[in-house]
């Protein structure tokens, strides 16, 4: 049957050209989200969980609504930044460790990834790891350095007290060049922080920056005579890895990071040179 242009159309046939033409529903947020967790292997942030313009692109850092777009039957298309007309995160479709491999190498656009675009709440937890790991090290060099013939000796060297001694230490320094760092970029860009998630934001990027930290363990476990060489080169990728996460979460040059890691320098070592003036035995 022909239809001319303009011709009403016959009830059973409105009803199903309405049907045909009406929008289907979408899916699910959360089944969306699923979806592209099983697809992309990565757990990103769902769009009802986001905001609008809760993402970033890793390549300009700009805002963006949306990491893909989900046309149904496992069709996803990674979206368009509009400022730099790239994808906007490249890494929803990658492995896991060809990201680990990028952020190692300390690549803006895997920090992006990283920071902005998946849900990574495991900071806290590697900060304690990585404490435990730098008073391990210390612990076994207070160790080794106090040999005594006394036969209580190995009694003492079972006690748990300097191990704790040595917590305490790491979490003091590591707190003084944290305060150190915002103390210095609130006083040279108080604008960079002017709220609680942007302060949470920065110490969870440099929390995650320092995973560098846990090279430790095997530096110790495979001790040879270049090991202190190997302690001194962790601890300049953990302050690199850190200048990385400053410079990408604020959105800064690459002078005023490094300037704020060695003001957290000073303020850390004058900490402790504080505590050694009182008294104390750090």
């Amino acid at each position: 049957m022909e239809f001319r242009a303009g011709a009403a159309l016959p009830p059973a046939a409105a009803q199903n050209h309405n049907s045909q033409s009406a929008p289907r529903p979408g899916p699910a947020p959360n089944a969306e989200a699923r979806r592209s967790e099983a697809l992309t292997g990565r757990r990103v942030l769902s769009p009802a969980m986001a905001a609008v313009g809760a993402y970033r692109c890793i390549e300009c850092s700009r805002e963006a609504a949306e990491l893909y777009r989900d046309y149904q039957r496992g069709v996803l298309r990674i979206s368009i930044c509009k400022s730099c007309q790239k994808p906007v995160d490249k890494y929803i479709e990658y492995d896991a460790v060809i990201v680990l491999i990028n952020a190692i190498l300390c690549k803006a656009q895997a920090y992006r990834h990283i920071l902005f675009n998946t849900k990574i709440n495991i900071h806290g937890k590697l900060c304690v790891f990585c404490l435990l790991c730098e008073a391990y090290l210390r612990w076994l060099q207070l160790q080794d350095s106090s040999q005594s013939t006394d036969p209580d000796d190995l009694i003492r060297y079972a006690k748990e007290w300097d191990f704790y001694r040595m917590f305490g230490i790491a979490s003091l320094e590591q707190t003084s060049f944290l305060v150190g760092i915002f103390i210095t970029l609130w006083w040279m860009r108080p604008e960079m922080l002017k709220t609680k998630s942007d302060f949470f934001l920065l110490l969870k990027a440099l929390l995650l920056s320092s995973y560098g930290k846990l090279l430790l363990i095997p530096a110790v476990i495979w001790e040879h005579d270049y090991t202190p060489l190997c302690l001194a080169f962790i601890k300049v990728f953990v302050l690199i890895s850190n200048s990385q996460a400053i410079r990408v979460t604020l959105n800064l040059n690459r002078m005023l990071p490094w300037l704020a890691i060695f003001f957290g320098l000073i303020f850390e070592n004058g900490v402790v040179y504080l505590f050694q003036k009182t008294g104390w035995d750090v």
